[in-house]
């Protein structure tokens, strides 16, 4: 089942529920400054706001293009009018299109369905940190061109790491950036996660770049 996730720099975003339609499962998620607070598996769609609590609909555009989790995610401004300079900044700062808010469910899926077609997916193939990569194509990790042997999860996992470097992710984190909430799973099995991850790994010569912060979670150094 394809997967289609719908961001939204409103709180919209932790309002509306996740459905499924047409063997594809549509997700909504709230996207803040930071980015992407969990993986982003299938085509990405994000609204933006003009204006944000934390910053201008224009920067979250720039940082958008150039962040590589989601640079492919069709972006489209929410105008607070229909200025047509508002429009060509917009279009300049990245976003594809635009529409004037207050946005509400129909209007979001009328604007995504109506325009899926004409979309490719998701073209981020390739992950690169150091003498890590990872190939989204392949389902393939290496270490110094060295394999390395991982399970579907623990590739995922990887690849979280990988878009998330030198930052401390706790249990919960990579959880929630998993997408693994439902149904509820007891954090301790991070720890077996993680662990399996490590001897991977140190399988394919990495040694051992994932830090543990005692009480507090992980470190992927880079």
């Amino acid at each position: 089942m394809d997967t289609i996730n719908i961001f939204l720099t409103s709180e919209l975003g932790e309002r509306l529920d996740s459905f499924e339609h047409d063997s594809a499962r549509f997700e909504f998620s709230r996207l803040g400054a930071e980015g992407p607070a969990r993986l982003v598996d299938g085509r990405a769609w994000v609204f933006v706001d003009w204006v944000m609590d934390d910053l201008a609909g224009l920067e979250m555009c720039r940082r958008l293009r150039a962040d590589s989790r989601i640079s492919e995610a069709h972006i489209t401004m929410v105008l607070e009018r229909d200025d047509i300079e508002d429009r060509r900044r917009s279009l300049s700062a990245g976003a594809d299109d635009y529409i004037v808010g207050p946005l509400d469910r129909t209007m979001i899926l009328d604007r995504v369905l109506a325009l899926m077609s004409k979309t490719k997916r998701h073209s981020t193939s390739r992950y690169e940190l150091g003498d890590l990569a990872i190939d989204m194509a392949a389902l393939k990790a290496t270490w110094q061109d060295q394999s390395i042997d991982l399970r579907p999860n623990e590739f995922r996992l990887l690849r979280f790491f990988a878009e998330n470097p030198d930052q401390l992710l706790s249990r919960a984190d990579l959880i929630a950036g998993l997408g693994k909430q439902e149904p509820p799973i007891d954090e301790r099995t991070v720890d077996v996660w993680i662990g399996r991850l490590r001897r991977a790994l140190k399988a394919a010569g990495a040694g051992n770049p994932l830090r543990t912060v005692r009480s507090m979670g992980y470190v992927f150094d880079s």
